[in-house]
């Protein structure tokens, strides 16, 4: 006689639970959501220059919602923007002497250069409608977060291990497997760290880019950013301090849905020989596999990514290991292509800022970029000395990690636009110079990228080795010196190049200071840039952008390129 199975549904064990109605529901809710803010892009816009952001604080959850849904879009976008550009950038020669130097000059390009360029060809994409400025409020978010997370990914590919990658060839996989199988996951760590503190940049930027300008019309996009920049501009400290609340709600709201299961999932790549201890899952992780369907579903998923990363396809043909050294003739090709694109590209700007600048000018510019390099060396030494000992302490205890990780992500937010009213205070009370005492707001600012990436490697430095300086009782500066700072110093290296640009980049906000009707203003480069995007100069800004752009570019091939390929070629296990 027959038996027949009956299907797991039938039975009962894949039925669903009260477990899996209560996230059904909870996703149909976020569904509903972003569909009721995402209507409000399709509206026309409103009159120029109107003020239409409310600060009764009922309007702040949908402020929030606009804000977050902006920032998760551009996340994505950066998020894909990394995996295809660093994976170029790291594995050819040819186009990594493009695309590093373009990445170096992009992440320090200011937030408000890219919306004076984008904004009308975001603008006449959908002319009259509020999508237009959606799209370029979400592209300036994308340039705060981006250029990071590209270079987390970009050190991780140059710096797996040898043994590792010598397993993969011995094993003959492809470069799609090799990529997907052995680079992303040993990448994934630091990327996660690094995603996190890219969604932490965008909140540090989206006054600056929930505020569109045109010529001399503005419109500010209902969010978080467009409500500060209202309140400080209506000096209401109550509106300010309303919307520090709602940024923490929403902070703590996505780091215990998204990021918090994230980091516990990413702890199952680090390279390491020995166990290095279980930590207690998060409890989204527990509530979701407490589930029937959506494990269902997770499986599935997990099976399709499997398939797809199985593959065996072969992008570009394999290079026999017997091949000998490039083309000298397809070199000389490439660098002069490239000599031209930049000359072509340095002819347009020279030609563009001539008519306005004169000499003088320019030398008067590059005085001022000088005075902010000062800030920024200063800033720099200030964040490595405090934040690297509590970086690799909070990344060599988890527990600690866990608690902390909310806490810094607030923190990694918090715009330097809430501080002024504090900032602006003390300055006038006390007549302290704002040429030195603004220079806190950058510090502000940067010390979130060296704080994250040395968590992130001294997170993922392997337990064995930690184990064998133990036993060897390798103590105190010794331990510093030969154990740990050899481990974090590809991250530490990453962390300090992105926390370059994005001090420059904050100079925009760090270098002038408002409330109500009081300004100071610091002598530097981002103050210049901002004042002429104010006055709407684009052969100022572009002066300011080029300037601030060679003086990054400089920095990072003198001192910062250097040190990475050090670190490559040295310190990589």
């Amino acid at each position: 006689m027959t038996v027949l199975a009956l299907p797991a549904f039938v039975t009962g064990r894949r039925m669903p639970n009260l477990w899996d109605i209560a996230a059904i529901l909870c996703v149909l809710g976020v569904l509903v959501l972003v569909a009721h803010a995402a209507s409000g892009t399709l509206a026309p816009l409103p009159a120029a220059n109107a003020v239409t952001i409310h600060l009764d604080p009922r309007w702040l959850p949908y402020y929030a919602l606009r804000t977050t849904i902006r920032m998760f879009v551009a996340l994505v976008c950066s998020m894909g923007f990394t995996l295809i550009v660093a994976p170029l950038a790291a594995k050819s020669r040819r186009i990594g002497l493009i695309l590093v130097p373009a990445l170096d000059i992009l992440q320090s390009v200011p937030i408000l250069g890219f919306l004076s360029f984008t904004v009308l060809f975001f603008m006449n994409l959908f002319p009259g409608r509020v999508l237009g400025a959606e799209l370029a409020a979400i592209f300036a978010i994308f340039t705060s977060q981006a250029w990071n997370m590209t270079f987390s990914f970009y050190q991780s590919l140059t710096t797996v291990p040898r043994d590792l990658d010598e397993a993969s060839r011995a094993f003959r996989l492809s470069i799609w497997q090799r990529f997907w199988r052995l680079e992303v996951p040993f990448a994934m760590p630091g990327l996660v760290f690094n995603t996190m503190l890219s969604m932490s940049g965008g909140w540090f930027f989206v006054v600056a880019s929930e505020a569109v300008t045109v010529g001399k019309t503005t419109f500010l996009l209902p969010g978080i950013g467009s409500y500060v920049a209202v309140a400080l501009q209506q000096s209401n400290l109550l509106a300010v301090f309303y919307a520090i609340l709602a940024m923490l709600a929403v902070i703590l709201i996505y780091d215990q849905l998204l990021f918090r299961p994230l980091v516990a999932w990413s702890t199952k790549f680090r390279f390491e020989m020995t166990s290095g201890g279980e930590l207690a899952d998060p409890w989204v992780l527990s509530l979701l596999r407490k589930t029937r369907l959506l494990q269902l579903l997770g499986a599935a998923l997990g099976d399709v990514a499997t398939a797809v990363g199985g593959w065996r396809l072969r992008i570009v043909p394999a290079r026999r290991q017997s091949a000998g050294p490039p083309s000298r003739v397809v070199d000389g090709l490439w660098f002069g292509f490239i000599t031209v694109l930049v000359a072509l590209a340095l002819w347009k700007i020279a030609t563009f800022v001539a008519h306005e600048v004169t000499l003088a000018q320019f030398a008067h510019v590059l005085l001022l970029g000088f005075y902010t390099l000062l800030r920024v060396a200063a800033a720099l030494t200030i964040v490595t000395l405090v934040w690297v000992p509590i970086g690799v302490w909070i990344g060599l205890r988890p527990r600690w990690a866990q608690m902390i990780q909310p806490v810094a992500q607030f923190l990694a937010a918090f715009p330097a636009n809430l501080l002024f009213p504090i900032v602006v205070i003390v300055l006038v009370r006390f007549s302290l110079n704002p040429n030195i005492w603004l220079m806190p707001l950058m510090i502000v600012g940067t010390q979130w990228y060296v704080l994250f990436n040395v968590v992130a490697g001294a997170s993922a430095f392997p337990t064995d080795l930690k184990e064998a300086s133990a036993n060897l009782r390798v103590k105190g500066f010794l331990w510093w010196r030969r154990v740990i700072i050899p481990g974090i110093f590809p991250y530490y290296v990453t962390g300090a190049l992105t926390a370059s640009g994005a001090a420059w980049n904050s100079s925009i906000v760090a270098e002038i200071a408002s409330w109500g009707h009081t300004t100071l203003v610091a002598t530097g480069l981002g103050s210049y840039i901002a004042e002429a995007t104010n006055a709407g100069n684009s052969a100022g800004i572009m002066l300011g952008v080029c300037v601030m752009t060679g003086y990054v570019f400089v920095l990072n091939r003198v001192l910062w390129r250097p040190l990475h390929a050090y670190a490559v070629r040295r310190l990589t296990f």
